[in-house]
C-alpha cells in the first residue's frame, strides 16, 4: 500500500488545505451535476450506465480528498 509522507511548514499546510477543499468543492459540484442529469434525463440504458460510473468516480475522489483533508488536519 502506498504511503504519502510530506513535510510542510505552517503556511504550506494552510495553502494545501485550501487547495484540497477547493478540489473537493469542484468534485462535489460535478457529482451533483452528473447525479441530477442521471436522475432527470431520459437517456438510454448505456448512457445511464456511463453516468452511474461517472457519479461513482466523483464519489470516490471526494472520499479520497476527505481522507487527505482529515490527515492534514490531524498532522497540524
Amino acid at each position: 500500500m502506498p504511503r504519502l509522507d510530506l513535510e510542510l511548514d505552517d503556511d504550506d499546510a494552510g495553502v494545501l488545505r485550501g487547495a484540497l477543499l477547493a478540489a473537493r468543492a469542484t468534485e462535489l459540484a460535478e457529482l451533483h451535476r452528473r447525479g441530477f442529469r442521471h436522475s432527470y434525463g431520459k437517456a438510454s440504458d448505456s448512457a445511464r450506465e456511463s453516468m452511474s460510473a461517472e457519479v461513482e468516480h466523483h464519489r470516490r475522489r471526494i472520499e479520497l480528498l476527505d481522507r487527505l483533508i482529515e490527515a492534514l488536519q490531524k498532522a497540524t
